[in-house]
C-alpha cells in the first residue's frame, strides 16, 4: 500500500474512532474509582458492563458499522442487564437465597445509575395520554405507530410493556 492509500486508511480510522464516547468514559471513570476505593462488588459490575458493551462492539464490526455499539445500543444493554438482575432477584428470593438476592439489588442499582432517570407510572399515563391525543389516535390499529412514537420520544425512560399496556387500554375505550 502505498502512502496515499494508508493516508485514506489512516482517514477511515480516524473517522471510525471518533464517536460519542460519554457513557462509556462514565463507566470507565467510575471503574477507575471503585478499584481506588477498593468496591469489588461495584468494580465487578462495571467491569461485566463493559464487557457486554464490547461485546456489542465486536457485532457491529462485523455488520461493517466500525463505529461500534450505538449510546442506545449501549442503553439497551444495560435496560437487560437490569432485566435480568431482577429477575435473578425474584428467584434468588423465591429459594430463599436473600444473601443472592441482596447482591444483585446492589449490582441492579449501580447499572441503573448509569441510565436516564425512569418515569414513574403516573408519568408514562400522562406522556400516552399526551402521546394519543396529539396524534389523533382512536383504534387499536394506530397503536403500532404511538408505541413508535413513544420509543422514539422516551428511549431508555420508560417500561415500554407498561405503557403498551396503557396505549392499548386507551385505545380500547
Amino acid at each position: 500500500m502505498g502512502p496515499v492509500g494508508r493516508g485514506i486508511a489512516a482517514g477511515l480510522l480516524l473517522r471510525c474512532n471518533n464517536k460519542d464516547k460519554v457513557m462509556r468514559e462514565d463507566i470507565n471513570q467510575a471503574l477507575k474509582t471503585a478499584m481506588k476505593a477498593r468496591d469489588q462488588r461495584r468494580v465487578s459490575t462495571l467491569r461485566l458492563m463493559l464487557a457486554a458493551i464490547k461485546d456489542r462492539d465486536i457485532a457491529a464490526r462485523a455488520e461493517d458499522r466500525c463505529e461500534g455499539a450505538s449510546p442506545e445500543e449501549i442503553l439497551q444493554i444495560l435496560q437487560k442487564m437490569v432485566r435480568q438482575r431482577e429477575e435473578s432477584i425474584r428467584t434468588y428470593e423465591e429459594a430463599g437465597r436473600a444473601d443472592l438476592a441482596e447482591q444483585e439489588r446492589e449490582e441492579e442499582e449501580i447499572i441503573k445509575s448509569f441510565l436516564p432517570r425512569q418515569l414513574s407510572p403516573a408519568e408514562i399515563e400522562t406522556a400516552c395520554g399526551h402521546l394519543l391525543q396529539e396524534m389523533g389516535a382512536s383504534t387499536i390499529k394506530d397503536m403500532g405507530r404511538c408505541m413508535g412514537a413513544l420509543k422514539e420520544r422516551y428511549a431508555g425512560q420508560m417500561d415500554f410493556a407498561r405503557a403498551s399496556a396503557i396505549v392499548k387500554e386507551k385505545l380500547a375505550h
